[in-house]
Formats: structure tokens, C-alpha cells, sequence
């Protein structure tokens, strides 16, 4: 096995880095905040600012994580689903 074989084989391409954003995202969407979140001391109650106070890193994540949860449930759906008969015609 040569160098350019072993980099051949790595191939780095636009759709792996898709589907690598892809099951980012499917991790962000999968976090439940009773169950697992507020585990951590991450809960709905945590992360609340007083009235013009900026938030804090911990309040930004919060509402990054819900907003995911919100805003991407179908179109993931539809992505994943894409990309599982993307892999099953052409491995």
C-alpha cells in the first residue's frame, strides 16, 4: 500500500462532509432536555438571565439545541431520508 493509495482511500469529499453535518445535527436534534439535560444541570430552567442582561454561553447553546429541535425536525427527516437511499443505490 503507497502513500497516494493510502490517500486515495481516505477520499475527503463534499458528501462525507455533508453527512458528517448531517449526524451533527441528528445529535443535536436527539437531545431530550427532561431526560438527559437537565441530568447535567442543562434544564429548562437553567440559563435565565435577568430582563437586559446578555446571555451567557450556557443560555446561547440552550437555545441553539431547542431552535434545532424546532425548526429542523422534517427537513432531517427528509435529509436522512436522502441520504439512506443515496448509501443503498450506490453504497
Amino acid at each position: 500500500l503507497t502513500l497516494r493509495e493510502f490517500f486515495a482511500s481516505m477520499a475527503f469529499t463534499l458528501y462525507t462532509l455533508i453527512q458528517s453535518a448531517i449526524l451533527c445535527t441528528n445529535a443535536i436534534a436527539v437531545l431530550h432536555e427532561e431526560r438527559f439535560l437537565s441530568k447535567i444541570g442543562w434544564g429548562v430552567d437553567q440559563g435565565v438571565g435577568g430582563f437586559g442582561d446578555d446571555p451567557g454561553i450556557k443560555a446561547q447553546i440552550l437555545n441553539l439545541i431547542r431552535s434545532v429541535r424546532t425548526v429542523m425536525r422534517v427537513p432531517l427527516i427528509i435529509v436522512n431520508s436522502a441520504c439512506i437511499i443515496l448509501l443503498m443505490l450506490f453504497g
